[in-house]
């Protein structure tokens, strides 16, 4: 390649990376509203996931007893609310 050919090259280059990056119109899959029932069951998700964790670092010796047992009964409790509220709203 030339010299001008490569100066073309990276010029195209460039002014396709700004077309990409600031084009008005980019829409990425067009994310839809979540509902409550959505983040409820995301929430849900995230809690069993900080659970299975918590047990975990118990497990390999990182939390003391009690500790371990403060912070599971508060993750549980809140696992029991917001079960009770997606059964509610599942119910409407």
């Amino acid at each position: 390649m030339t010299e001008m050919q490569m100066i073309f090259a990276c010029a195209l280059l460039i002014f396709l990376a700004f077309i990409f990056t600031f084009w008005p119109e980019n829409d990425f899959g067009n994310p839809q509203e979540k509902t409550r029932l959505d983040y409820l069951f995301e929430r849900k998700d995230r809690l069993f996931e900080n659970l299975r964790f918590l047990n975990f670092e118990y497990r390999a010796g990182k939390y003391p007893e009690e500790d371990f047992l403060m912070r599971r009964s508060q993750l549980e409790s809140e696992g029991k609310r917001l079960m009770a509220e997606i059964v509610d709203l599942q119910r409407q």
